[in-house]
């Protein structure tokens, strides 16, 4: 469940950074480019830091 809302997160910020980007909003568009390529790239390799960071393991056994 995790990596599905990763991976949704991921996608809608990506459209909001190209959405930015036509307005002309371009540090918006970064930022938004920026965390959606994180998010995506996490749920794409199954890892997240923030999980690793606060000590929570959603893997089973």
């Amino acid at each position: 469940m995790n990596r599905v809302v990763r991976g949704v997160l991921g996608i809608w910020l990506v459209a909001v950074a190209i959405s930015a980007f036509l307005d002309d909003k371009r540090v918006t568009a970064a930022t938004a480019a920026i965390a959606g390529a994180g998010l995506l790239r996490n749920a794409q390799a199954q890892h997240c830091g923030g999980n690793v960071l606060l000590g929570i393991d959603t893997t089973t056994d």
